[in-house]
């Protein structure tokens, strides 16, 4: 293999398996920041290795014991220990053999996001430090997505990495007594990593495939791991968005809305499996809030075309979630598809309640959506003002050209 073929394996390794190789090495070395040290001194060693020696067997294994072997070196020289005892604990008990860390079960990924997700945490720790650290988003990305200042959210992730540090946080998926209590945190977390994959909150494009497919092979770990209703709901929202994801744009970026979309674009066999979560969801007695998201998805998935949506029964599962999830922005999807079901009016009425309330008066789809519910009454002006209002607040490029072709189509 060729220098050149070599250093496309190396990046072809780093972009799919960097963050899996990472959560090993948190694991082995037991510091966040030791790991990404030991992470790229392997790759580099990789870099310089591989083009003499080969690719190894198992890339995967020497990536990891490498990057134990560097973070040894590196604390030895740094002296960060004072027996060396200490030291040779970290090091590998088959010596120079490259042990099969990488295949660990449950996944590393998954231990990391429930490390993550610790209930000793902060909260609003819990999304930046997955991101930053299970699914790699830098700093200032992640501060970007979520509108906070880069130095606020630096901090955040340092104290969270200092107080896993400190209190000896675990690195583990915890007992199985434990793991209701903490797999709430845990969903809503990979549901966000999936949001943000999927439709992501800023930037050029309006997806990030890379972090949709980590939170959908995060999910079936956790169906593995813990059955419950809650997880196959998740699992099954994911799967039935992601099966209609080649629809969402056009050949060159533009946004698609759900009734415009070619449906023979949709992932037939995801779609399937999704419904077969769902069922599985459903059964499991009085569903939850991701069940009946879930349930949701499907019906929108079932409809051949736009005009066969089952609208009144989307409805009347819109009006079960507000029971179990009361959120403004669940109201507004309510709105959105009672506005399908007893005309834009309606739906505009619900919509001007929320925002009566000081509600999501800073998020552009509510006024994206009561633009196009003013659109559809024939009232241009107030659909001009609200479309604006959407622009003005919209961060993806996508969203914001196809709410300026629309403020054209009506000046025109």
């Amino acid at each position: 293999m060729n220098d050149t073929a070599v250093h496309r394996a190396v990046q072809a390794l780093y972009r799919d398996e960097s963050r899996r190789i990472l959560a090993t090495l948190i694991r082995l070395l037991g510091d966040f920041d030791l790991a990404e040290e030991a992470l790229h001194d392997a790759f580099r060693a990789a870099l310089e290795q591989w083009p003499g020696d080969g690719v190894p067997a198992n890339p995967k294994a020497w990536l990891v014991s490498a990057g134990r072997f560097k973070a040894i070196d590196r604390l030895r020289r740094q002296s960060r220990f004072e027996q060396r005892e200490d030291i040779e604990a970290l090091a590998d008990p088959l010596g120079d053999a490259a042990p099969d860390d990488t295949e660990d079960w449950p996944d590393d990924s998954l231990k990391l996001i429930f490390t993550c997700c610790h209930p000793a945490l902060a909260p609003e720790a819990h999304l930046a430090l997955t991101l930053r650290e299970v699914c790699g988003l830098t700093t200032e990305a992640i501060a970007a997505a979520f509108l906070t200042p880069v130095p606020t959210l630096a901090q955040r992730i340092v104290r969270a990495k200092a107080k896993i540090r400190e209190a000896k946080i675990p690195y583990r998926v915890p007992p199985t007594e434990e793991l209701p209590d903490r797999l709430a945190s845990v969903l809503r977390v990979v549901y966000l990593v999936f949001n943000e994959g999927y439709s992501a909150s800023s930037g050029a494009s309006l997806t990030r495939p890379d972090l949709a497919g980590e939170a959908l092979r995060l999910g079936r770990l956790l169906a593995e791991l813990l059955p419950e209703p809650e997880v196959f709901g998740l699992l099954a929202l994911m799967l039935l968005h992601e099966a209609r994801c080649m629809s969402r744009t056009s050949a060159d970026g533009e946004l698609i809305l759900l009734a415009d979309q070619d449906r023979s674009l949709w992932h037939r066999e995801q779609i399937a499996e999704g419904r077969r979560w769902v069922e599985a969801a459903l059964r499991g007695g009085r569903p939850g809030a991701y069940a009946l998201q879930a349930a949701i998805a499907a019906l929108h998935a079932e409809a051949e075309h736009a005009e066969a949506t089952d609208w009144p029964q989307i409805v009347a599962l819109y009006v079960l979630l507000l029971r179990v999830q009361p959120s403004p922005v669940v109201e507004l999807n309510f709105a959105v598809a009672l506005a399908m079901r007893d005309g834009p009016a309606a739906g505009l009425a619900v919509i001007d309640a929320i925002l009566a309330r000081g509600e999501l008066a800073d998020y552009h789809l509510i006024h994206a959506a009561r633009g196009d519910l003013y659109r559809r009454l024939g009232d241009a002006a107030d659909a001009v003002a609200a479309y604006r209002r959407a622009l003005d607040l919209a961060k993806q490029e996508p969203e914001r050209r196809f709410l300026q072709r629309r403020l054209a189509e009506l000046a025109g």
